[in-house]
């Protein structure tokens, strides 16, 4: 199987790469939703931007999903026993220079998310279903660092969730096809 975002590896491979995790965390209901996070406008890199909760593996932690279960806590309070973790997807490369394993979970419906004021302005929830659906993404071209790059784009109301965030969400559009 092609998957259709699979980072830009052919412009980063020669790079080193910082080690980051991201949890995919789905609400357990009928409609399944997704968690999402909004960065706040404060924030040094990918300010304003939507993004799944997690960042940086650090040395304590053993793995990409402990990493992405310590973010998650560490955002918006999302306690790691409170996951079901289902196993991970490839790892996805940015040209920012990061690895980040997505790391799929289910949990319950309506936990009591508390967004972390230094890093996450908002904690949302998506329909799973939309924002996996082909028809909602939209492919775009921008010039950075003095190239095109092809991104994706989901407008879900009034949230832009694109970049990383958007490619992730079609690559595991892609494994559940």
């Amino acid at each position: 199987m092609v998957v259709p975002f699979d980072g830009d590896r052919d412009m980063v491979d020669a790079r080193s790469y910082v080690d980051a995790a991201v949890l995919i965390a789905v609400t357990e209901r009928a409609e399944p939703g997704l968690i999402l996070t909004l960065r706040p406008e404060t924030m040094r890199r990918h300010a304003g931007q939507v993004a799944f909760p997690g960042g940086r593996v650090d040395p304590q932690d053993s793995d990409a999903v402990a990493a992405a279960l310590r973010e998650a806590y560490e955002e918006v309070a999302l306690v790691p026993t409170d996951v079901e973790i289902i196993g991970t997807l490839r790892p996805y490369r940015t040209g920012t220079e990061y690895e980040i394993v997505p790391v799929l979970g289910v949990i319950a419906p309506d936990l009591p998310l508390i967004p972390h004021d230094a890093e996450v302005a908002a904690v949302f929830e998506v329909p799973l279903a939309f924002v996996l659906d082909p028809a909602n993404r939209v492919e775009r071209r921008a010039i950075w660092n003095g190239a095109e790059r092809r991104y994706l784009e989901i407008i879900w109301g009034e949230r832009r969730i694109w970049g990383a965030t958007a490619a992730m969400l079609a690559n595991l559009a892609a494994r559940l096809a």
